[in-house]
C-alpha cells in the first residue's frame, strides 16, 4: 500500500512517511493509491468480532507487514486499547423510539479522538525508537482532538507535541484537560480565535517544505491519514452491531466538523460495506449548503454553539472526500480547493454532487434544536447526550416517525465533558471525578493574542522544542 497527495504532487509514499506527514507540500492530503475490496463472505466473517479484533483485519489491510510485522501490529493494537473504560472499547446503547447512539467515548479523555490517537501514538513510538529519532508534533485542536493527542504522547521519549487550542470556544472542560498537562514534551498555546483562524499559522509551517524537515514536523489532527484510517473501523463495527446478517443497509448519522469521521466512513463504504451517512452539522453550515447545492464557501464568521467542535467553516477532510468520490481526479480536487483557498468558496461540479448525494445527505440543526435533542433523550431514558451528538439525534428525533431504516447515530463525546451544554438545556451535570479535580489543578500554557504574530510564535516555539 502507498500513498499520494490529493492534489497529484506527492506519489508513492509508505504507511511510516503517511504517519509522519502532515499537510503535502503541494497543501494537498495523503490518500491511498488504492481503497481494499471486502467481499460479502468476508463481512459476514467479521460481522460477531471484537472491536479490537476488527482493528485487527482491518488496520492491517493499510500497513504492509514489510514496515510493521502482523505480530508487532497485533500487540501495538492490544496496547492502544488497553485502558479503555468500556470492555467492549466501542458500545451501542438502544434507547427508546429507535435512537442508537455509538458510543465512541471511554477512552482516556471521554471523545472519540481517543480511538484512533491510542493507535498513532503506538505507531509513532514504534518507528521512533526503532529510528532513534525525534519529532515535533504540531496540533490545531476545536475541542477534543489536542486532549485525545496529548494523552496519546505525553512523556513519550521521543516526542514534543504543540498544541494550538481556541481560548474561551472550547469547553472549560476540555480547555483544562489540555493546559493541566504538565509535562515537559506538551507546550499548549491559548490562541485568542476560532479554530478556523488557529489552522492557518499550522498550515504555512507545512507547507514550508524545509522548515518541516528541518523540525521533523508532523500533525496528528485528521489531516493525518492514519487518524481516518483507524475511524474506518468503528463504522464497521457499527454496521455490525445493527445488521449481524449483513443483508440490509445501515444509515449512519454524524455529527460534522472537519469531516474526518465521516471521510472514513466513506472509505468503509467504498470498502464494501452497505452503509449511507447522514452529515449533521450545527448553524455553522459549509458542509450542508455544500451538500445540497455545491455552494462550498466560508461565511462571514463563525457563530459559537455548544457544539464548539463543530463550530469551523474549513472542513478540510472534505478534499478527501472529493477525491475519493472523484475518482482520485488529483487535477480536479488541486482546482477546486485552490479556488477555495483563494477566494473562501468553489462550487462542486453537478456531476461530483451527485455521486456525492447518493451516499451521504446533510442536516443542519439550530442551537434550540440541540439542546431540545439532549432533554428529549434525558426525559425519555435518562441518558445525558453531549451537544455534538444530541446535532445528530436531532436528526433522528425528526425522521423517526416517517422512516423505518436501521439507524445510528454517532457520539463523538461523553456529556460529562460539557457542564454548561448540560446546564443549558436545563438539565443536571453529572461529572466523573477526573474532570471534577482537573478544575484545581496547576496549568500550563501560552496565550497568543490578537495583533500577535501567530506564525512567528508557533515557529518559534517549535525551534526551541528542536533545540532542547
Amino acid at each position: 500500500m502507498r500513498y499520494s497527495s490529493t492534489r497529484g504532487g506527492v506519489k508513492g509514499q509508505t504507511f511510516e512517511q503517511a504517519l509522519f506527514s502532515g499537510y503535502c507540500s503541494d497543501g494537498g492530503l495523503l490518500f491511498p493509491d488504492s481503497v481494499p475490496q471486502i467481499p460479502q463472505k468476508t463481512l459476514q466473517t467479521w460481522a460477531d468480532l471484537s472491536y479490537v479484533d476488527l482493528c485487527k483485519e482491518i488496520i492491517p489491510l493499510f500497513v504492509d507487514d514489510t514496515e510493521i510485522p502482523r505480530k508487532d501490529l497485533h500487540d501495538l493494537i492490544d496496547r492502544a486499547f488497553s485502558k479503555f473504560r468500556h470492555p467492549d472499547v466501542v458500545n451501542v446503547a438502544r434507547l427508546k423510539k429507535g435512537l442508537n447512539v455509538l458510543e465512541l467515548w471511554h477512552g482516556a479523555t471521554l471523545a472519540f479522538k481517543d480511538l484512533a490517537l491510542s493507535c498513532v501514538g503506538q505507531f509513532l513510538e514504534y518507528f521512533l525508537e526503532k529510528r532513534k529519532k525525534h519529532v515535533t508534533i504540531v496540533v490545531g485542536t476545536s475541542g477534543d482532538t489536542g486532549s485525545a493527542a496529548i494523552e496519546a504522547v505525553r512523556g513519550l521519549k521521543w516526542v514534543d507535541i504543540v498544541v494550538l487550542l481556541p481560548h474561551g470556544r472550547c469547553s472549560s472542560i476540555q480547555e483544562l484537560q489540555m493546559t493541566t498537562v504538565l509535562d515537559d514534551n506538551v507546550h499548549v498555546f491559548a490562541v485568542d480565535g476560532t479554530s478556523d483562524d488557529l489552522d492557518y499559522p499550522i498550515k504555512q509551517c507545512f507547507v514550508d517544505a524545509e522548515f518541516v524537515q528541518k523540525h521533523n514536523l508532523i500533525s496528528i489532527n485528521s489531516i493525518n491519514w492514519a487518524r481516518v484510517m483507524v475511524q474506518t473501523v468503528h463504522h464497521f463495527y457499527a454496521y455490525f452491531q445493527m445488521c449481524r446478517s449483513c443483508d440490509q443497509e445501515v444509515e449512519i448519522v454524524v455529527p460534522t466538523g472537519a469531516m474526518g469521521n465521516i471521510t472514513a466512513g466513506c472509505i468503509a463504504r467504498m470498502m464494501g460495506l452497505p452503509v449511507r451517512f447522514v452529515s449533521t452539522v450545527n448553524v455553522n453550515d459549509i458542509v450542508d449548503r455544500a451538500l445540497k447545492q455545491g455552494d462550498f464557501s466560508m461565511a462571514d464568521k463563525v457563530i459559537p454553539t455548544s457544539s464548539n467542535s463543530m463550530d469551523i467553516q474549513v472542513p478540510y477532510n472534505f478534499e478527501r472526500i472529493l477525491y475519493l468520490f472523484s475518482g482520485q481526479d488529483s487535477a480536479l480536487v488541486a482546482r477546486l480547493l485552490r479556488e477555495f483557498e483563494a477566494t473562501g468558496k468553489t462550487a462542486i461540479p453537478k456531476n461530483l454532487l451527485d455521486k456525492l448525494n447518493a451516499v451521504m445527505r446533510s442536516y443542519s440543526v439550530t442551537e434550540a434544536d440541540t439542546l431540545l435533542a439532549m432533554r428529549t433523550c434525558w426525559e425519555e431514558n435518562q441518558y445525558l447526550l453531549c451537544p455534538h451528538t444530541a446535532v445528530a439525534a436531532s436528526y433522528h428525533m425528526a425522521q423517526e416517525s416517517s422512516s423505518s431504516c436501521m439507524r445510528v447515530c454517532v457520539a463523538t463525546a461523553a456529556a460529562a465533558k460539557f457542564p454548561e451544554a448540560v446546564e443549558k438545556a436545563g438539565l443536571l451535570p453529572q461529572p466523573t471525578p477526573e474532570l471534577e479535580a482537573l478544575v484545581s489543578m496547576p496549568t500550563k500554557y501560552q496565550d497568543m493574542k490578537q495583533g500577535q504574530d501567530w506564525e512567528a510564535m508557533l515557529r518559534a516555539k517549535i525551534q526551541s522544542v528542536h533545540l532542547k
